[in-house]
């Protein structure tokens, strides 16, 4: 993934060598990525308390969702939302929390692209040791990187975090709510 900001940043996954995620920062002078960050992880202990979803379109949001992000907020989590799913993810692997885009009412299958969305973020995700799953989706809950997509184009919801978040998430399917 690239972020383009104040910086530009390159965020890589090495999934084969064992390397993890490594970040490189262009430098603008030489015209050329340098190698800043080796072997990025999601904080212990899930790092920050910052929840990030588009509270907007909570209306149409399942109850399990709703109670997870109820508790964050019950718990003393920061709402921090730039709408831009790489900045959010982002921040979430470097400061720890959680990044929920859910399935709704008016997107039962979610919004994001499985391909070139769920699916780089998601290995990103779980290669800095954080979890991505898509909630309840297609009548379970699943890893997202278990999905099979049927088209190039297919969507799903996602969620994305540190495990502490992600799995309390994932608590609330489980109880049955």
């Amino acid at each position: 993934t690239a972020l383009f900001g104040a910086a530009t940043e390159l965020v890589l996954c090495f999934r084969s060598n064992d390397a993890g995620v490594e970040r490189f920062s262009l430098d603008p002078s030489l015209g050329e990525f340098i190698h800043t960050h080796t072997a990025v992880k999601i904080p212990p202990g899930g790092g920050k308390k910052i929840y990030s979803c588009n509270e907007g379109n909570s209306c149409n949001w399942d109850a399990p969702i709703l109670d997870a992000v109820a508790q964050f907020k019950a718990e003393g989590y920061s709402a921090r939302y730039v709408g831009s799913m790489v900045s959010d993810v982002h921040r979430t692997i470097l400061y720890g929390g959680i990044y929920i885009y859910p399935a709704d009412k008016k997107s039962a299958k979610g919004k994001l692209r499985v391909l070139y969305e769920g699916f780089p973020m998601a290995l990103i995700v779980e290669t800095a040791g954080g979890i991505g799953s898509t909630g309840l989706f297609q009548g379970k809950v699943q890893r997202m990187l278990d999905l099979v997509p049927g088209s190039i184009h297919d969507r799903c919801p996602v969620i994305l975090g540190s495990p502490r978040d992600v799995k309390l998430v994932l608590s609330k399917y489980e109880a049955g709510n």
